[in-house]
């Protein structure tokens, strides 16, 4: 049964992030707040980890489409093709923030995704997912929580997050209530910026 851990936004305490952190390096999931949804994430470098989403969400690795979560843009360049001054303008200007931007992928994409052509990239502005990547030291692979209810597409309440997923993953966050709004999804893999989703995000900023 998973842990439910309550981490404060305004300031997370670098021992419950610890506590995150030694599970995601042994290959654990983590559902954690973000500044739309919460997500369902694990440490992008674990094969273990990445296959047991996979078969959660009912698909097979290889054409998992999930969102690499990077603390800021110095992490781009690790999975991310040299870009334009222009895209990386874009990014500057909407980062941190609601939105996942569609971009090309270079050869050091870990092995599960090196026949994808593009990544994911969200830099959400939320302390708490931003304190994880740091201390984790590279980003961590996420989904959203997507939800049955017709009429509400994300749940928002961490303890039905909890009662729902407490069995699937091994720690929940409490991080105060979520957002039931997605980020905004923007193709930028050709340079000029293609809205694939509108979300959270102001798509006027483009």
């Amino acid at each position: 049964m998973a842990d439910f851990i309550k981490i404060y936004p305004e300031n997370p305490n670098p021992k419950e992030i610890k506590r995150v952190i030694d599970v995601l390096q042994k290959g654990g999931l983590v559902i954690y707040p973000t500044d739309t949804v919460y997500g369902l994430g694990c440490d992008i470098t674990n094969t273990k980890a990445l296959e047991k989403i996979a078969r959660i969400k009912g698909i097979k690795l290889d054409k998992a489409n999930w969102s690499f979560i990077c603390a800021d843009l110095s992490n781009l360049s690790d999975y991310v093709r040299q870009i334009d001054t222009r895209t990386f303008k874009i990014l500057k200007k909407a980062l941190p923030g609601p939105y996942t931007f569609i971009l090309p992928g270079n050869n050091s994409l870990p092995k599960q995704f090196k026949k994808k052509k593009t990544v994911g990239i969200r830099v959400p502005d939320n302390s708490i997912s931003k304190a994880i990547v740091e201390a984790l030291g590279n980003p961590i692979v996420s989904t959203s929580i997507h939800d049955e209810d017709e009429l509400l597409e994300y749940t928002t309440d961490p303890e039905l997050i909890f009662e729902k997923w407490q069995n699937l993953v091994d720690i929940v966050i409490d991080g105060g209530y979520g957002d039931n709004v997605a980020s905004t999804v923007v193709d930028l893999s050709d340079g000029e910026p293609i809205i694939i989703r509108e979300g959270k995000g102001d798509i006027n900023i483009f």
